[in-house]
């Protein structure tokens, strides 16, 4: 069985609540219900904070042992330039995930310190750059 884990930077734990014209109304775990049940034979793994070292430490402790990793850093893409670091660090590949298409947005979100060193990035599709990312793995539903 295949093994991802999605990593969600700060205020995601929001989602649901937090401005819902940009990120819709559904809870990211209502959400991660619906992906584990369509992808019965992958296994998905979930992990929050707003704590910049703690994703790049679950990025360190994922980065050679998971199959791929889904890291929507939020606003940490746009400034940190240790999780982009620990994503170049790392074996695993990285799928960069915005829910929003962060070029329509303000100037300081079109910066990424993450997407050099990702295998890819799938940004604007709402919570379905979550599953796009999935696909990206070619992994059987």
């Amino acid at each position: 069985m295949k093994k991802l884990i999605i990593i969600n930077g700060p205020n995601l734990n929001l989602l649901g609540k937090r401005e819902p014209a940009i990120y819709g109304s559904l809870s990211f775990t209502e959400f991660l219900d619906k992906i584990k049940d369509k992808y019965k034979n992958v296994e998905i793994e979930y992990f929050q904070s707003n704590i910049e070292g703690e994703i790049i430490d679950k990025l360190h402790e994922a980065g050679f042992s998971y199959d791929g990793i889904i890291l929507n850093a939020a606003a940490y893409t746009h400034t940190s330039i240790g999780i982009g670091d620990a994503v170049k660090s790392i074996e695993t590949p990285v799928v960069e995930v915005h829910i929003s298409n962060t070029f329509n947005r303000e100037e300081f979100r079109h910066q990424s310190y993450i997407s050099p060193n990702a295998k890819g990035v799938i940004l604007g599709f709402g919570l379905q750059s979550y599953e796009l990312a999935i696909q990206s793995f070619k992994l059987e539903v």
